[in-house]
């Protein structure tokens, strides 16, 4: 029985073509001599990835941990309420664009679950949309300046987009007429032939002005541009092309945060972010990838509406904690940035994990644990514990919410 209630956790690096080369290999100390994509850093008990806690009886996958002793390791309430650790924590380096998703509710993850599994569709067919039962909330902070689409354009923008590139302009009386749905689904339903004409001459325009530094990343054009200045991306044009001109750019900077709740449609452009997000793997994609795009169910499960992107800058709670509340059961996150020599006191109600972004710092409970930049810490429910900085640090903390 293993007697410590903090130990350091190990996570697992996840090597997607559209990750940076130098962000995540810096974070953790390790050379990427084979300049390999370093996309993502894992940090939880999913089970393509677990993680791995560094234990008195040697290195132990966390889900074997939580399997062998559910209540230690989740916690009574964690344990009843989703029999498993119910998060994914990850550092993320967004070189290139990644696909357009929404993700559906948890209501209707189930029963599109329900139904994929009645009709035999095999688990890792690529035609399946919903992998488990689970929704997909998830909140990023981000780490550097950080680029992403999220949600319609407000009615009045969008009209002006429709307006302004030419191309659209045979959309205006679509969208006056069936409103969001009917124009998303007129485009997403275009014929390739069709897409591939109306909007290669707006492609090649604006990789024209790219190249003029006549626009800037605030401007869709600049965005396709980037996309399509690979001629390996002019066949068949790719259709996240209009999601691009009618979703709101998004720019968050170091230390705020985006949550993405069902049925908002989003896509992760460019920079580095802490990700948090329930533990599914339910994807429904709408463009900017070669995966399936299955747009009946994209459409049954996007939120129609034009909306005002919340960047939340995140809630002071003291000792050099903020919290960015989400409305999620899942999952709570908070950053921790505290100066040499300070310290702040924490009490972990679920299993935590603590990952340090900059610094050193001693963590100081039942058991003791010093954490250098780039590693992390996962901490029993129940420890009390003191987070004190041996220099200038950041950490970001995952927890489940009481």
């Amino acid at each position: 029985m293993l007697q410590d209630k903090i130990f350091k956790l190990k996570g697992k690096v996840m090597h997607y073509v559209w990750g940076g080369y130098k962000f995540i290999p810096h974070l953790i100390g390790v050379e990427n001599a084979e300049h390999k994509p370093y996309a993502e850093y894992w940090m939880g008990a999913h089970p393509l990835a677990p993680s791995v806690l560094e234990t008195s009886e040697g290195d132990i996958l966390l889900n074997d941990c939580i399997n062998k002793n559910a209540s230690r390791f989740l916690g009574e309430k964690v344990q009843k309420q989703f029999a498993e650790l119910p998060y994914l924590f990850k550092v993320q380096d967004v070189k290139d664009m990644l696909s357009i998703q929404v993700h559906p509710s948890k209501a209707e993850a189930e029963k599109g679950f329900a139904a994929e599994e009645a009709a035999g569709i095999p688990a890792n067919a690529p035609n399946r949309n919903y992998k488990d039962k689970n929704h997909k909330p998830e909140v990023l902070v981000a780490l550097s300046e950080f680029w992403l689409l999220h949600g319609f354009l407000e009615e009045s923008l969008l009209k002006k987009v429709l307006e302004s590139v030419p191309e659209f302009n045979g959309f205006i009386s679509i969208f006056e007429n069936e409103g969001y749905k009917g124009l998303y689904r007129y485009v997403m339903e275009m014929p390739q032939d069709e897409l591939n004409k109306l909007v290669m001459s707006l492609i090649l325009r604006e990789i024209e002005r790219k190249k003029n530094n006549e626009l800037i990343k605030t401007e869709p054009g600049w965005w396709a541009a980037k996309l399509f200045e690979d001629p390996a991306n002019t066949g068949n044009i790719d259709r996240g092309i209009f999601s691009i001109y009618f979703f709101n750019i998004v720019k968050v900077l170091p230390g705020e945060a985006v949550f993405q709740g069902a049925g908002i449609p989003h896509a992760y452009l460019e920079g580095q972010t802490m990700e948090l997000m329930a533990n599914s793997d339910n994807v429904l994609r709408g463009g900017l990838t070669p995966k399936h795009i299955d747009i009946p169910e994209l459409i049954k499960h996007t939120s129609f509406e034009g909306i005002v992107p919340n960047i939340m800058k995140g809630e002071d709670l003291g000792n050099g904690e903020k919290n960015y509340p989400c409305p999620a059961e899942d999952f709570g996150i908070s950053k921790i940035e505290l100066a040499a020599g300070q310290s702040c006191n924490g009490s972990a109600s679920s299993f935590e994990i603590i990952v340090l972004i900059e610094g050193e710092l001693q963590l100081n409970g039942s058991n003791d644990l010093a954490l250098k930049k780039g590693e992390a810490a996962g901490i029993l429910p129940g420890e009390a514990y003191q987070i004190s900085a041996a220099t200038n640090m950041l950490a970001y903390k995952a927890f489940v919410p009481n």
